[in-house]
């Protein structure tokens, strides 16, 4: 017997719209296709630790910095279960520290994911992007399932439809 294709999937949460738009996407596989879903923001406390040793960052600054991605990782969080709520589908989140690679990796193996959703990168013109496309880089190249960025443009629309 064949085993469904998205049984358990794993979406990737930021600070960035295109997460949310993966976060829909994720919300109407799941719709579709009976699948669990568990969003994950990664508070990218490597990148911070890296900053402090470089000294763009004395150690205080880093902590404050680090406890306000915190907050906004469970703000998004937050909403992501509520969009979810809206349609019925039940998510499991989770925030985590480290580096976003490699915590995104750890949690899809945890969970057994068939799948990880990633929002498409944004043209924001700033260093944020080049970091985030080191992470999703290493997403797909360590990942033991597949990857799939979401770039639907009307995504919105579907998810107020469905």
């Amino acid at each position: 017997m064949i085993k469904p294709l998205m049984q358990k999937v794993l979406i990737v949460v930021s600070s960035a719209d295109s997460s949310i738009h993966a976060a829909k996407y994720g919300i109407l596989l799941s719709k579709l296709y009976h699948s669990t879903l568990k969003a994950v923001y990664v508070v990218d406390t490597a990148t911070l630790r890296q900053l402090t040793l470089n000294k763009f960052f004395v150690a205080d600054e880093s902590r404050e910095y680090e406890e306000s991605l915190e907050r906004d990782g469970e703000r998004y969080l937050e909403y992501v279960q509520e969009l979810g709520e809206q349609k019925g589908v039940k998510i499991e989140t989770q925030l985590l520290r480290g580096s976003v690679w490699s915590e995104v990796v750890k949690a899809a193996n945890v969970m057994g994911a068939d799948l990880i959703l990633l929002g498409g990168i944004e043209n924001r013109g700033d260093d944020r992007r080049d970091v985030l496309s080191t992470a999703y880089r290493e997403i797909l190249t360590n990942a033991n399932c597949s990857v799939l960025m979401v770039r639907e443009e009307m995504i919105d629309q579907m998810f107020r439809l469905a």
